[in-house]
């Protein structure tokens, strides 16, 4: 699905965002029209209400305007208090006397769920933001704000130990929709099924070559590399390497059969650094109905159906 509600950050700076802060005829223009703007937190009160840059104005966010939520909860104090330094999306709802701008956060993203949110199914593949991350998964601004959750095992076929082994805040991704929960209403996320099947990342490889790859898991009988998000192969077991660090690996044998990549540990090379996520997929896909991970020749089926 198209999202026209963009994670917060992605309009602020923008030329149109920019025109319509510059003064207080724009302001009032936006506030006639109802568009969503953003601005950056500059502080937030005793009473945590938030104060937003409006260049020549300064806009206020109360309290009760600071997040939506369809149940009607209040925003977690420590939600409110981590946007001091970060942009925000708002829609005007007024003024008050001097350069005062009442705005609401709440609003921008009741609009965001009414219009783009509660029309999403699984399967939907939806561009988004990285908010921060936990050993469990990372929080994920679907648009304005609103968050979602992508668990750490649906990140990778590789399996991480924290979600910031892959990702960090502020990176745009792309992910899929696993699965909507409502009562709490919750969304949840899936990028693996983006990062290819076992045969389109084994297809980069070959047996001979040498290349770099991330420590994972560590076991008696061999230690788990990751090659890319999506492949890992085994070599021999090694008491100098721990997960995380970065390896040059010996590819001794690629098997599709089995799907089992067979590596010899040749030089450690310190931590390593996540590299940029390569999708298998179109940018114009905007939805997939099924992704099957095993090679073909497998006697082992890994699938996810979205329907």
């Amino acid at each position: 699905m198209q999202n026209s509600f963009a994670p917060e950050g992605r309009l602020y700076g923008t030329a149109e965002n920019t025109e319509f802060i510059r003064n207080e005829a724009q302001l009032r223009l936006a506030w006639q029209s109802k568009k969503t703007l953003e601005g950056i937190v500059t502080s937030c009160s005793r009473t945590l209400d938030l104060k937003v840059d409006l260049g020549s104005f300064t806009g206020i966010i109360p309290y009760a305007e600071t997040l939506y939520s369809p149940e009607g909860e209040p925003a977690k104090d420590i939600a409110v208090i981590t946007r001091v330094g970060k942009p925000v999306c708002f829609k005007i709802k007024g003024f008050e006397d001097g350069k005062i701008a009442v705005l609401s956060r709440a609003d921008a993203q009741r609009e965001c769920m009414d219009k783009y949110v509660s029309y999403l199914i699984p399967g939907d593949v939806i561009s988004c933001r990285v908010t921060h991350t936990e050993k469990f998964g990372a929080f994920i601004d679907v648009g304005c704000g609103i968050t979602a959750l992508l668990p750490v095992d649906c990140i990778s076929v590789s399996r991480i130990s924290h979600a910031s082994d892959r990702l960090k805040p502020g990176d745009d991704i792309r992910c899929a929709v696993s699965r909507i929960e409502e009562n709490p209403f919750r969304i949840f996320l899936t990028l693996k099924e983006l990062l290819g099947t076992w045969e389109e990342n084994a297809e980069c490889f070959v047996p001979g070559q040498t290349v770099r790859g991330i420590v994972r898991g560590i076991e008696p009988y061999g230690v788990f590399i990751e090659l890319s998000p999506n492949l890992s192969g085994m070599s021999e077991y090694r008491g100098d390497v721990e997960p995380g660090d970065e390896v040059a690996v010996f590819i001794k044998s690629i098997d599709p059969k089995k799907m089992k990549v067979k590596l010899v540990v040749v030089g450690k090379q310190g931590k390593a650094v996540p590299a940029p996520l390569k999708y298998y997929i179109s940018e114009k896909v905007t939805h997939i109905y099924r992704f099957i991970y095993s090679s073909q020749s497998s006697s082992k089926i890994s699938e996810t159906d979205f329907t």
